[in-house]
């Protein structure tokens, strides 16, 4: 079946925003599902903005516990500088039951963004 809308879920990673410091997205709860992707979408960039985007797991939803994945568990064609009007994905390939994306800022005023978490539920259709 060319069906995918049945077949995956999504949830709200980085809500739609104008950007001006680093910040943590929503932690998404792996359980119940066997892989994760995230799509980032980028606007506009103030300021020559120099924002990157990066993903943490952990084993709870406690803040401090996440942690970056390592490299050879995420896939991605995000460049270390995101630019203006573009689209990314990020895949995960660990074992952790939670993970979310963190933007980071290394100069500039402010970007436009917002990032959606696409997960594929074992339990298949989704309503």
């Amino acid at each position: 079946m060319r069906d995918l809308f049945h077949n995956i879920s999504t949830r709200v990673a980085l809500a739609p925003a104008v950007q001006a410091a680093a910040a943590s997205g929503e932690v998404i709860d792996l359980k119940g599902s066997s892989r994760v992707a995230f799509s980032v979408v980028t606007g506009a960039i103030a300021g020559d903005g120099d924002f990157g985007v990066k993903m943490q797991e952990s084993d709870t939803t406690t803040s401090g516990d996440f942690t970056d994945v390592a490299a050879d568990q995420v896939s991605t064609n995000a460049p270390a500088t995101l630019a203006a009007a573009s689209a990314y994905r990020l895949g995960y390939s660990g074992f952790k039951r939670y993970v979310r994306l963190a933007l980071t800022k290394a100069g500039g005023t402010s970007i436009a963004l917002g990032a959606v978490a696409l997960l594929d539920p074992l339990d298949k259709p989704v309503a």
